[in-house]
């Protein structure tokens, strides 16, 4: 069983679901890119009970309100939501869960705000967004998302209605990943049900969002800083395994690398079977590792 909840915000709402007890250790969940939070739907029943944990829709996401007209989402955007929910919960010291680009807002507020995580879980995410070797690369990446949040403004679309198969067909097609199960679960908080069909809850604005990307030695040095445990859950099949990527390869190599020598004391990395969405598809692979995780206590020192 879970408890839906609305925090207000000045725009709206960030939206959540719940699962635990109040008074339980509290865990926030953060999903990955253009997702929502039932992408935690099949784990969380498989962590230990007496947690208390909340899953929140990123603005934009699920059924979290829009930004405003005009506005762009900045990656940091998304990591002062997070900071908006834990004041709202009056949270001072929390578990940070996050699969993909949930992983990455999760590392970012961890380094930003160390005093109020005791754990961090990384679900197919290293804790970071890759910022392009190449300084054209860079500005081009910059350039397109002004370009495309101006072009998306001036054509003024109404959100596309399609059926119930055909909206789980293009959600499927967009995530190879994904099984079908998985998807139906998705749809059900990313979608609104109207006269004319299901219409995607996600605003069109978060499919270009300005990120904060991060050197391989910006990473080494924020792990470093980082005071408590953390636990990295890479899927054989996922998208960072260094032997199926390209132009991250080098990222991915160098950053396992730097898990395996000098930060191997409070940083855990475990590959499992399945793919980028193990956590959804295939919860059980993990849910015994991250139960595990949960319940011992930490034993490094602070900082």
């Amino acid at each position: 069983m879970f408890s839906e909840l609305k925090f207000p915000v000045p725009w709206g709402h960030v939206a959540a679901k719940a699962w635990g007890p109040l008074e339980g250790h509290p865990v926030l969940c953060l999903h990955g890119w253009l997702d929502n939070a039932n992408t935690f739907d099949k784990l969380i029943p498989l962590l230990p009970r007496g947690c208390y944990y909340v899953a929140m829709d990123f603005s934009g996401h699920g059924f979290s309100s829009h930004r405003p007209a005009g506005c762009p989402y900045h990656f940091l955007d998304y990591v002062t939501d997070v900071r908006r929910v834990a004041d709202a919960l009056q949270w001072r010291r929390f578990t940070l869960m996050g699969h993909s680009m949930g992983g990455a807002v999760a590392g970012m507020f961890c380094f930003l705000y160390p005093e109020m995580v005791d754990k961090l879980i990384l679900l197919e995410s290293l804790g970071f967004l890759l910022a392009p070797e190449d300084t054209e690369a860079w500005l081009k990446s910059k350039r397109r998302v002004i370009d495309r949040l101006l072009s998306l403004e001036a054509k003024e679309q109404t959100p596309k209605a399609r059926s119930p198969e055909a909206a789980l067909q293009r959600l499927l097609e967009a995530n190879s990943h994904l099984t079908a199960e998985g998807g139906a679960i998705l749809l059900q908080r990313g979608a609104t049900e109207t006269p004319a069909g299901l219409v995607y809850n996600r605003d069109m604005r978060a499919r270009m969002q300005s990120r904060e990307s991060l050197t391989v030695d910006q990473c080494v040095k924020l792990l470093q800083k980082i005071q408590d445990r953390v636990l990295i859950i890479v899927s054989q099949d996922g998208l960072l395994v260094p032997h199926k990527l390209h132009s991250r390869n080098h990222f991915v190599k160098a950053m396992r690398e730097a898990f395996e020598s000098t930060l191997k004391e409070h940083i855990q990395l475990v590959e499992v079977p399945g793919s980028h969405f193990v956590h959804l598809n295939e919860p059980e692979v993990v849910s015994g590792i991250i139960s595990n995780f949960l319940t011992v206590q930490n034993t490094r020192a602070r900082l």
